[in-house]
């Protein structure tokens, strides 16, 4: 069946997020260091970044490197830290051919500078690209930056730049990773986990959740439109009824 051709281009979700999980498992699967599983993996992040670029998606965000992924075995993220550096040197020329600007959010500081350095070329190369962005989570927690946004509001109302009981979410989204790009409408996860491993928190509020039991180096663009399709046959309420959509 051509999935593709079933999805409705007029309800696209305008920004999609991916939390890329299984890739350790995967390996294991087949024999393999866990390492495997992640080099593997870079084949899902170019087909699903084409597929979604093609459809017409605005915005993909990809949950690459969490926080709490430090703490890992030190052989595998100095491995992971490598595989970003090798990567983007490799897809700036498919980015800039694609039109796709690379963005990332998190702490980028903590990054080795190898990675940091081969991630601000990878921006800087791509900035005036118009046809998707593609978003990187790196060392990055939502907990992490809904604390960095709270400091940074109370310091503005420190600087008598805020009135505390006149902040609203508009300026709460203004100091967050996020900011000016859109909540995501549509949240995929793969390998069969369902939860949000503190991916963000604040911007998933209405976000519809697809969870898929494929390991992430298996995802293709069948999968992505498999979850489009998904999506596009749910209902967004937001707190209303059906019958006020309908009318």
């Amino acid at each position: 069946m051509d999935l593709k051709s079933n999805i409705d281009l007029k309800k696209l979700p305008a920004h999609i997020a991916i939390i890329m999980d299984g890739n350790g498992r995967w390996a294991k699967k087949h024999g393999r260091p866990r390492v495997f599983g992640h080099k593997n993996g870079v084949t899902a992040v170019r087909e699903t970044t084409e597929a979604a670029a093609e459809l017409g998606i605005k915005y993909l965000t990809l949950y690459a490197f969490s926080t709490e992924n430090w703490n890992r075995p030190a052989f595998e993220v100095n491995a992971l830290m490598a595989l970003l550096v090798e990567t983007i040197r490799k897809e700036i020329n498919t980015l800039n051919k694609n039109n796709i600007k690379l963005h990332a959010i998190g702490d980028l500081s903590r990054l080795p500078k190898r990675s940091y350095k081969a991630l601000m070329k990878g921006i800087e190369s791509t900035q005036h690209n118009t046809r998707m962005t593609l978003v990187l989570a790196l060392n990055y927690s939502a907990k992490w930056e809904i604390m960095n946004a709270v400091k940074n509001l109370a310091q503005q109302a420190v600087d008598k730049k805020l009135v505390p009981e006149e902040i609203n979410e508009s300026d709460f989204e203004n100091v967050l990773s996020t900011q000016g790009i859109p909540d995501p409408e549509l949240l995929i996860r793969t390998s069969g986990e369902t939860r949000l491993s503190n991916f963000l928190l604040w911007q998933v509020a209405y976000t519809e959740l697809y969870f898929t039991p494929t390991f992430w180096p298996d995802f293709r663009k069948e999968h992505l439109f498999e979850a489009i399709l998904d999506f596009q046959n749910r209902e967004r309420r937001f707190g209303m009824t059906s019958d006020q959509l309908t009318t």
